[in-house]
């Protein structure tokens, strides 16, 4: 039904329009009464992007960061089971690597963050952390050859659910399910392929920053030093929560098509949804009383229920701006895989088991005694504060390098209390070089990407220290 509504509209591009005259021409409020009807240019807006969609190209989210270098792995096996054959994982670089290979500094991503961090030769766009990193910077490249990765699942170039599968079609929805151990995995292949065999350092906020304490904990011989900015040794409840109403907000958009919508509209509303509520909690109610506060677009002129407040207007902007630039697909996978991430050894041990049992490609009878599911490890199925802090600490037992944890006040996505969880567990697992600061920032969560001096001179003091 679907399918044949999209080829009628691809026939008739003004039939939105029509139909939406036929609305407003019937619609028994706006035929009589005393009071004149509203206006709403904002969705006038949406619907003229959508008739754009129907007669215009789908994007293709892997041009639209340029530049990088690829590396692709013949087989690669996904923690809950799933295959992707030939995955590639699309990366970039900035200074030299030193004839020891010791020199490396691995730069994770957040959710929606492409390999470009920094502008080159084959980019000159600036790039996600431009001031962060380059000659004499925080991440100096006249001492570090610094790699940043798209993720596996990610739409800038990495394997994603818009790539195309061994059958030639997108996979769309039949992508297999990740974490942020895969994602971690798939870059120490990466790595493999690079001569690296241990990093100088792993660096990364927000979901960058669960994959840096992923690699420093799982892959600990590899890792010389961790740097953790506001980030989690465990997904909450609160940011779960978070990224739930933006999956449900997506998907409830009509053109989702339970993901399989590339070969007609995007879901392009259900996006700027998603993204409206990511950007509420990327910053701060106290920068937002500073840059926006009450003010409204037009004051003259009366209130609308389209964006009318400055702050409304924000939103709105930033939203539009993001809702085509990047695939709806790769924000479900990467929002869940962020969700589920927990480092507790119980989980990971799980994990670990799963994926060596679809590579052995046995049914569970195979396990022997040692390898039944966490659930059946005496656990009572209800844990205690005290039992699920000894099953993170067990987590993060082999973590003994050198660390950072950088949280920031006025962060509601994820809490200092979550960047002190993350020092506590290190410290408790035996860890004796653990530094942890927390900014009196306005900026929220986006400070990692805002707050150039502090977090910068924070993340050179701790990769440069003797220690």
């Amino acid at each position: 039904m679907l399918r044949t509504s999209l080829s009628l509209l691809r026939r008739h591009p003004a039939l939105p329009r029509v139909l939406s005259a036929r609305l407003h021409t019937h619609h028994p409020r706006l035929s009589g009464g005393s009071n004149p009807p509203m206006d709403f240019p904002c969705i006038d807006k949406l619907e003229t992007r959508q008739r754009d969609l129907l007669s215009g190209p789908e994007p293709t989210y892997d041009k639209i960061v340029t530049g990088y270098q690829t590396y692709t792995h013949p087989s690669f096996t996904c923690d809950h089971g799933g295959q992707l054959t030939k995955m590639r994982i699309a990366y970039e670089t900035w200074g030299q690597l030193n004839a020891q290979k010791s020199n490396g500094i691995l730069i994770h991503t957040g959710l929606s963050g492409s390999s470009h961090a920094r502008s080159h030769e084959l980019n000159k766009s600036p790039g996600w952390w431009e001031k962060f990193i380059g000659p004499g910077l925080a991440i100096d490249t006249n001492k570090f050859f610094v790699i940043c990765t798209n993720v596996i699942g990610g739409c800038y170039g990495s394997t994603g659910p818009s790539s195309l599968d061994e059958s030639g079609a997108r996979y769309a929805t039949t992508f297999p399910l990740l974490t942020v151990n895969d994602m971690v995995r798939a870059q120490f292949h990466l790595m493999d392929h690079l001569g690296i065999h241990k990093l100088h350092a792993s660096v990364g906020a927000s979901m960058g920053g669960m994959q840096s304490l992923c690699a420093a904990a799982l892959h600990s011989e590899r890792v010389g030093r961790l740097v953790s900015i506001s980030a989690c040794a465990r997904s909450h409840p609160y940011s779960i929560a978070l990224r739930f109403a933006q999956r449900q907000a997506l998907m409830a958009d009509p053109n989702f098509n339970r993901g399989h919508y590339y070969d007609g509209v995007q879901p392009h509303v259900g996006m700027k949804l998603a993204r409206s509520i990511a950007t509420v909690t990327y910053r701060s109610g106290p920068e937002w009383e500073l840059r926006f506060g009450r003010r409204r677009q037009k004051p003259d002129q009366p209130p609308a229920l389209c964006p009318d407040f400055l702050i409304e207007t924000y939103l709105d902007h930033q939203s539009e701006r993001f809702c085509l630039q990047y695939d709806a697909n790769s924000l479900l996978y990467v929002s869940k895989a962020m969700d589920m991430f927990d480092i507790s050894h119980s989980v990971t041990q799980r994990l670990e088991r799963q994926r060596a049992e679809k590579q052995r490609a046995c049914t569970s009878v195979c396990m022997d005694a040692s390898e039944q599911p966490a659930s059946e490890e005496g656990h009572s199925g209800v844990e205690t504060g005290d039992e699920i802090m000894a099953d993170l600490v067990r987590g993060v037992r082999n973590a003994m390098q050198p660390t950072l944890v950088l949280g920031v006040q006025s962060d509601i996505l994820f809490p200092v209390r979550q960047q002190k969880e993350i020092a506590d567990i290190l410290r408790r697992a035996g860890n004796t070089r653990v530094t942890y600061y927390e900014l009196d920032a306005m900026y929220g969560h986006d400070t990692f990407l805002i707050d150039v001096v502090n977090v910068g001179a924070a993340i050179k003091g701790h990769l440069e220290n003797s220690d």
